[in-house]
């Protein structure tokens, strides 16, 4: 892990933590250790919490690579949407606890894990890429179309929405909403509740038939797609 993340497992339940003091932007050395929790975890646990920092889950990708240019933002968004694919298909449970705000990438992370509980504060959360300029990436909107309420997909996508914690349960961007002294425990204790019931081969043949055609057609697109990424007027 960096300095940026702390893990640990405990009775079968692994817990990444994100804390780089600040907003959490995600860069390379966050995604590496989000890729190595998931495997790490599909070895030694039956499910793996993400949790951000007090107040904030994530506020997306770092902006001071995205800044670096086209080539650069290209990369790093890549590398992002492989990482997101690679949480929506993990052989194991991942649980959000979403500690807060949670904006472009740190959305789509919330809409890549399976079970997430919001802390009940004052946050944003939303894909906020066409409020910007950017155009949403094909993964996101397909990570968006799957997750979220089809009520709502059009307003969190096209229309750059972004909701209170209680919204975000009901767009579908969390499954639940607790006090944020209780966010702790109330994933910890969920992602056992996981780990104990949830058999690995069943799991993984099921995760593959509702999961794999959409991974496959994110990775299928992603370098096409991005490739005008960063360069819009």
């Amino acid at each position: 892990m960096t300095s940026k993340t702390s893990f640990e497992i405990n009775d079968g339940v692994a817990v990444l933590r994100l804390d780089d003091g600040k907003a959490n932007a995600v860069g390379y050395d966050t995604l590496e250790a989000i890729d190595t929790a998931l495997e790490t975890a599909e070895q030694d646990a039956g499910a793996l919490v993400i949790a951000g920092r007090e107040g904030r889950f994530s506020a997306g990708f770092d902006l001071s690579v995205i800044g670096e240019g086209p080539a650069a933002a290209q990369a790093l968004v890549a590398a992002g949407a492989r990482t997101a694919a690679r949480i929506y298909g993990a052989q194991v449970p991942v649980v959000a606890a979403c500690t807060g705000h949670a904006l472009a990438f740190g959305a789509i992370m919330l809409l890549s894990s399976d079970v997430r509980i919001g802390a009940d504060i004052e946050a944003k959360i939303g894909l906020t890429e066409v409020s910007i300029g950017m155009p949403l990436p094909i993964f996101a909107v397909e990570l968006a179309r799957d997750r979220l309420s089809p009520r709502h997909f059009t307003a969190a996508t096209s229309l750059a929405t972004v909701y209170s914690p209680r919204g975000a349960a009901e767009a579908g961007y969390l499954d639940d909403v607790v006090a944020a002294g209780e966010l702790h425990d109330a994933a910890t204790q969920r992602a056992g509740e996981l780990a104990s019931y949830v058999r690995r081969p069943a799991f993984s043949l099921t995760r593959r038939t509702a999961r794999q055609a959409t991974i496959d057609n994110i990775l299928s697109t992603l370098d096409e797609d991005l490739k005008n990424f960063g360069v819009l007027d």
